[in-house]
């Protein structure tokens, strides 16, 4: 019995050193990964619940260091959303909740969605694009009277305040093309004190009431004003109630949308092309003349076209400073105005007019003034 218990012995001595040979043979082969896997070592105690060694992404971890409590017996989901986001809500509707932090409900697919429109701002746009754009438009179209409308624009009196009209609109928007250009350099390049001040008076006739603009134009040019006293001594001129009253009037309100036009294309335009032209010994009304002016171009008349438009329909400061004289100081919006009482197909035909004007106006300038592309950058000049 011990000689077979012996022999059992020395054969599992055998089988064992067999094995530790075979161990040694194969780890020649292994060695570079075992000490891969010696620098990589990861251990974890899990009765501690700690990682040693490189720490991998542990959601659990990330939970515990926010604060949030374990997750249920189980480990089953909460209802209604994430673990994790369930806890923090439930964190910050209670008392003691961590920094008393509110999660917001979980945003669903939906909500996310970028091509969706919330509904409650569908409403109001539309109430709004409707009622105050469509609605009048339509209207204005389908009273006016198509088959009687090229007799209507005959009649003397709607020819005349078409004639009075033009001209007005174009000698204002003349007069502000060569006062409001120098105006618009200056704000825009020299070293002008008080520039907030002067644009801001420049911009003024803008969002002042056109009746007020003309009391301030009467104040100042009428027989007793500022300069009209002095105008009427020395050179026998008299602005209200005439043809260059209405012009005056015109460029008042007028003027502002071409200063803030080129002002804004000076201000985007490189100034090293104009640098570079005067470093070639170009004087500075020549650069202004033949590179300034032919670069900023496009916006120069897209706000002589957008001052022409503002000049065609002014009535309230028209109706003011100059009055309503046929012939001498009624312009189409005056005539609209009168014609309502006395011929109101006449006074549609006149608004559809000033309707395909407008609409003209946006068709050419629309794309650049509200929303066009951006001029390219400037390219270094060879010199």
């Amino acid at each position: 019995m011990r000689e077979v218990r012996r022999q059992s012995t020395g054969e599992r001595g055998r089988v064992g050193h067999a094995g530790v040979a075979r161990r040694e043979r194969q780890g020649g082969a292994h060695a570079g990964r075992a000490g891969r896997g010696r620098r990589r070592h990861r251990l974890r105690d899990r009765r501690a619940g700690q990682w040693h060694g490189r720490r991998r992404h542990d959601p659990r971890r990330r939970e515990r260091d926010r604060g949030v409590p374990d997750r249920p017996v189980g480990g089953g989901r909460q209802p209604g959303g994430r673990p994790a986001v369930r806890a923090l809500r439930a964190l910050g509707r209670g008392p003691a909740g961590a920094a008393g932090v509110r999660v917001p409900p979980t945003v669903t697919a939906a909500r996310r969605r970028p091509g969706q429109v919330p509904f409650l701002l569908v409403v109001p746009a539309g109430l709004a694009l409707v009622a105050f754009f469509v609605l009048p438009t339509i209207g204005l179209v389908e009273r006016t009277p198509w088959t009687d409308l090229f007799g209507l624009l005959g009649e003397p009196s709607v020819r005349e305040a078409l004639r009075l009209s033009l001209v007005c609109s174009l000698s204002a928007t003349a007069l502000s093309v060569v006062l409001g250009v120098p105006l618009a350099w200056l704000l825009a390049r020299a070293p002008l004190p008080g520039r907030g001040v002067v644009r801001a008076l420049v911009l003024l006739p803008m969002v002042l009431p056109p009746v007020v603009g003309g009391v301030a134009l009467l104040l100042a040019f009428g027989r007793r004003g500022l300069a009209g006293q002095w105008l009427e001594q020395w050179f026998d001129l008299r602005l209200p109630f005439t043809t260059p009253g209405v012009v005056l009037a015109e460029t008042f309100v007028a003027m502002p949308f071409l200063v803030i036009t080129v002002e804004g294309a000076l201000r985007s335009l490189d100034p090293r092309y104009e640098d570079a032209a005067a470093t070639l010994g170009a004087g500075r009304l020549t650069v202004l003349r033949r590179v300034t002016l032919p670069m900023i171009r496009p916006s120069l008349v897209a706000g002589a076209l957008l001052t022409w438009a503002r000049a065609l329909g002014e009535f309230g400061a028209t109706i003011t400073f100059a009055g309503n004289f046929e012939g001498r100081t009624q312009t189409m919006p005056l005539a609209v105005f009168i014609a309502l009482e006395t011929n109101p197909a006449a006074a549609i035909a006149l608004s559809l007019v000033l309707l395909a004007i407008s609409v003209t106006v946006l068709a050419v300038v629309g794309s650049r003034v509200f929303g066009g592309r951006r001029a390219p950058a400037a390219q270094p000049v060879p010199l």
